[in-house]
């Protein structure tokens, strides 16, 4: 078991990382947690794999057990108002819990509902793919969709404990298995040229071509045997650079290497064609390839690396759309200003 500490002060919490320790969940719950009431919410695919095993994850405590239905587009302000009321039946008061058990949708949602319910109650992270391992656990933002963007509606509201278990990524199809590597390839692009490198000598090092038959499955295989390292380290970037901006005031923003052009992919396609390590794999090389025309990146054909790097983790790294579409929903994004839309640009590989 591995513990990294987000310092930020009252709002400070754990993130446990570790292997098949599922059944420990309740004795980490117990040191931040003294009341028995847990409203747990999760997702269709989640509660159909794991619900025989909620009586070990929350042994001891009196939970309920909310779940939606699966799937990004599944995330807007219309659910919002059946989760408060089974919170209202359920009994839960403002010294209750919530528990996001599932992927980063989950997490989004039940924070916010955490967030917003009673003007705020406290919540636990336990995320179920890489995705939101590496990234959507961590750091305190959670919300929701409205038709005209991802994530409009939402607050800052940090958990209390993040409890990762590899034990539930063995359940991921190879897509969304693959689908988090784009969030690790990030932090290695906007913050630690090594990590990058690392990444690119895990792949190298599996002795795999991606002409090999049984690729994906193969080295699906290989990287489980560095995915603690891989978690740790790129929960350990984003726990740095909240520390320093908890509310994304500035350098938080370099979080979303990728994520402007890549949200706007997802909401073009409904949320149903390409899932978000789809996407903002794609928005990696599209802005690197922006800023090297634009001088912006210094180092010529980072985007070649970058982009060999995501196709050998079995990732998209060229999507058409059509660009009056997307820079419209971009004008839209969260990030944009009165000045216009906000790019988050490398210099090189590693800095920014």
């Amino acid at each position: 078991m591995e513990i990294l500490n987000v310092g930020l002060g009252k709002n400070s919490y754990d993130i446990v990382i570790g292997k098949n320790f599922f059944e420990k969940f309740p004795e980490y719950i117990e040191k931040i947690y003294n009341g028995k009431k847990l409203f747990v919410i999760t997702d269709s695919n989640v509660d159909k794999i794991y619900r025989n095993q909620y009586e070990k994850m929350f042994k001891g405590f009196d939970y309920t057990i909310y779940v939606l239905e699966a799937g990004e587009k599944n995330k807007h302000i219309g659910i919002m108002p059946g989760i408060y009321s089974a919170m209202v039946n359920a009994g839960l008061t403002r010294k209750d819990m919530v528990v996001a058990f599932g992927g980063g949708v989950v997490g989004d949602i039940a924070g916010f509902a955490a967030a917003s319910y009673m003007r705020g109650i406290d919540f636990v992270q336990i995320p179920t793919t890489i995705v939101s391992q590496v990234d959507s656990s961590v750091g305190g933002k959670v919300g929701v969709d409205l038709p005209e963007g991802k994530n409009l509606v939402g607050a800052f509201h940090q958990p209390k404990l993040v409890l990762i278990d590899n034990y539930f990524l063995n359940t991921l199809t190879n897509r969304y298995f693959y689908d988090g590597f784009a969030e690790i390839v990030k932090y290695g692009c906007i913050y630690d040229k090594n990590f990058f490198e690392k990444l690119e000598n895990i792949v190298k090092s599996s002795g795999l071509s991606e002409t090999d038959e049984n690729y994906k499955e193969n080295l699906r295989k290989y990287l489980m045997k560095h995915i603690n390292g891989l978690v740790y380290r790129s929960c350990e970037i984003k726990k740095e650079v909240v520390e320093k901006d908890e509310k994304e005031s500035n350098l938080r923003m370099i979080l979303n290497f990728g994520h402007t052009i890549g949200h706007a992919i997802e909401q073009f396609t409904n949320y149903e064609k390409y899932s978000h390590g789809e996407a903002i794999s794609a928005g990696m090389v599209d802005i690197t390839k922006i800023g090297e025309r634009k001088g912006i990146t210094k180092k010529k054909n980072e985007f070649v690396r970058i982009e060999k790097l995501l196709k050998a983790l079995n990732l998209p790294t060229e999507i058409e759309y059509p660009k009056d579409k997307i820079s419209e929903i971009m004008r839209r994004d969260k990030k944009s200003t009165s000045d216009g839309v906000n790019f988050v640009i490398l210099k090189e590989i590693g800095r920014l």
